[in-house]
């Protein structure tokens, strides 16, 4: 068990609790149309007559431009800083929800927003909130993750009452309409006042050094890129985050319609699927202060590991009513947290040198990841005819990705103490 420094974490929240309120409410926005995705299948695919392929298919394009752009991204924070970059990308991310609303029927207007919220939105991803917090946080690094990327929770848990609530009484155009400009809107607002990197200020000083030819001394450790790319530890990382955000994303895009062809009603599936968002600020929370005290690949690994029980649990021939609602809650505990782990780990392996562009690796596959897996549902279900298969594959998958996290070694400067 690690002890933590707790004048430390106390200082360390003084000055940046605003920081993490604001990237939290910004990766929130980020999530919203992951989380509101799910709703809107039954209404488009009634007026436009839509298979779930295509239907699944909008996501997967937005996760694909992210994945392509990432690492493109992450330079641009390492030099520019992140202020600069998620301001205007709140505002676009914004307006182009809200375009959502002028679809008319053309299958090329669905794939074409969504190209462009893939583009847009690369900017106010995980790698730009993440990068800004764990420059900030040290020894409370775990706890001000949890936080910062407990906005997917935040997401998850008023998306769906919302946008359901929307779609019932005013129509799908005007939920996504009032998703993107209500949301977005009170995220531009709280961004604007509270998102302000100190590392920013670094980047700037070490640019205007580069552009006059002056030697530049880093003060922050760590793996060089190529470094980085080769570390045994890194890509095991990256592969296991792959597997189990492949899986979980599909089942999170395609959760709403799972439940609702179980039996459950439209209300009673947002209010389900809102629990798990309930249960996903717990899990995040609780897992941010175990990975500040305990072995993160422990921590990480059982919590990974744990998202096999909800494919399980959701199966025919093992789902009940009272096993749904167990789902709902162990998925909301593990949701999310793929991406606060593989913030902490990356962190503790590569170091905070070229922590944006090492991460926004990561986040390009995380993003990949993202598309494919509500593809990949999608057309098992077109072509099975029920998303048995797909639950299988999780069941065994996550199983295996949280085993490859459990196994990591010490981060490097565990390694140096217990040889010291």
């Amino acid at each position: 068990m690690r002890e933590p420094t707790t004048g430390l974490a106390a200082e360390e929240w003084r000055k940046g609790w605003r920081l993490v309120l604001a990237s939290s409410l910004g990766f929130s926005f980020f999530s919203v149309m992951m989380s509101a995705t799910g709703l809107f299948m039954e209404p488009l695919s009634q007026a436009f007559g839509w298979s779930r392929t295509l239907l699944s298919s909008g996501p997967s394009i937005a996760s694909a431009s992210q994945a392509l752009l990432g690492p493109f991204f992450g330079l641009l924070v390492d030099r520019l800083g992140t202020r600069r970059l998620a301001l205007p990308g709140v505002a676009l991310t914004t307006a182009t929800i809200a375009c959502f609303g002028l679809l008319d029927g053309s299958s090329a207007m669905w794939i074409g927003l969504w190209l462009c919220f893939g583009i847009v939105s690369v900017s106010i991803k995980s790698t730009g909130w993440t990068t800004a917090v764990v420059g900030n946080f040290a020894a409370s690094r775990g706890l001000a993750l949890a936080l910062t990327l407990g906005g997917t929770a935040l997401s998850q848990t008023l998306v769906p009452p919302i946008g359901n609530w929307l779609i019932t009484d005013f129509g799908w155009r005007a939920a996504f309409v009032w998703l993107g400009l209500g949301w977005g809107g009170i995220t531009l607002l709280l961004c604007a006042l509270f998102f302000h990197d100190q590392n920013d200020n670094a980047r700037v000083l070490a640019r205007s050094k580069r552009r006059k030819g002056e030697p530049i001394v880093s003060t922050l450790s760590g793996l060089t890129v190529k470094q980085a790319l080769r570390h045994s530890a890194l890509l095991r990382v990256a592969l296991s985050n792959f597997i189990v955000m492949l899986l979980t994303m599909g089942l999170s895009v395609h959760l709403f319609p799972i439940l609702t062809e179980a039996g459950v009603s439209r209300s009673n599936a947002a209010w389900l699927v809102a629990l798990g968002g309930i249960s996903a600020i717990i899990g995040k929370v609780i897992t941010g202060v175990l990975t500040d005290r305990f072995k993160p690949n422990w921590i990480g690994g059982i919590t990974l590991g744990i998202a096999a029980l909800v494919f399980l649990l959701l199966l025919d021939g093992v789902r009940t009513y009272p096993f749904i609602i167990v789902a709902m809650i162990v998925n909301g505990y593990a949701q999310g947290t793929k991406t606060q782990i593989t913030g902490y780990l990356t962190a503790g392996y590569a170091g905070m040198r070229n922590f944006g562009t090492v991460y926004s690796f990561m986040s390009a596959l995380m993003a990949l990841a993202a598309g494919l897996g509500p593809l990949i549902a999608g057309m098992v279900y077109d072509y099975s005819g029920g998303y048995g298969p797909f639950l299988i594959m999780g069941t065994i998958g996550c199983a295996v990705g949280g085993l490859i996290v459990l196994t990591l070694p010490p981060f490097p400067e565990q390694e140096e103490a217990a040889t010291s």
